[in-house]
C-alpha cells in the first residue's frame, strides 16, 4: 500500500545528538521507520549536530556531540532499522554545504515570527519559556523550522514536544 498517494513521500527526523538514548528513541522509532519506509517512505534524519551545540548539549563540544550522533546510529541499526529507504544528514554538513539554500529559508521564518512566538517554541530544547534563553536558542526554533522545507519533508515523525515548531512552519 502507498502512503498517502505520494510518489515515494520524504519523511524527517531531526535529533540532537546529547547522551544515552531511551527505549523509545531506540526500538519504537526503529519500529515506526522502518513502517514507514515498507509503506513507500524514505526516511531522513537530521542529525542536528549543529543544534545539540547551540544547546549547549556536551558541554558545547561538538567532537563530542557528534560521536554521541555516531553512537545512536549504531543503536538504530543494532534494534533492527532497516537502513534501505533510510539516510542521515549531518546538519553542519549539510547547512555548510547548502548555505545560500539554508539560511534564507531561516531568515525568512525570522521575519515573519514575533519574538514571542519563537520563544513559546522553546519546549522543542527542552526549556521552558520563562528560561533565560542564549540569542542561540531564539535561533534554533527558526532553523528547525526551515529544516522542514530545506528536507523537503512530506512528513515529520516528530514528539509532541515539536509540535510549537511544527505549527511554526504551517
Amino acid at each position: 500500500m502507498r502512503l498517502l498517494n505520494f510518489r515515494d513521500p520524504n519523511c524527517y527526523d531531526g535529533f540532537e545528538p546529547s547522551g544515552r538514548m531511551h527505549i523509545a528513541q531506540g526500538v519504537m522509532k526503529a519500529l515506526n521507520v522502518n513502517k514507514l519506509t515498507k509503506a513507500g517512505c524514505t526516511f531522513k534524519f537530521w542529525i542536528a549536530d549543529w543544534f545539540a551545540l547551540l544547546n549547549n548539549k556536551m558541554g558545547g563540544d561538538l567532537k563530542k556531540i557528534q560521536n554521541v550522533g555516531k553512537y545512536m546510529i549504531e543503536v538504530w541499526k543494532a534494534v533492527g532499522m532497516d537502513m534501505e529507504r533510510v539516510e542521515f544528514l549531518w546538519s553542519s554538513e549539510e547547512i555548510n554545504g547548502k548555505a545560500g539554500e539554508y539560511w534564507p529559508l531561516v531568515m525568512d521564518i525570522a521575519r515573519k515570527n514575533k519574538l514571542g512566538r519563537i520563544i513559546r517554541c522553546s519546549q522543542i530544547m527542552g526549556r521552558a519559556e520563562s528560561d533565560d534563553l542564549s540569542a542561540a536558542q531564539i535561533f534554533y526554533p527558526c532553523m528547525q523550522c526551515a529544516d522542514i522545507f530545506f528536507l523537503k519533508a512530506d512528513i515529520c515523525q516528530l514528539g509532541m514536544d515539536q509540535r510549537k515548531v511544527n505549527m511554526l512552519a504551517r
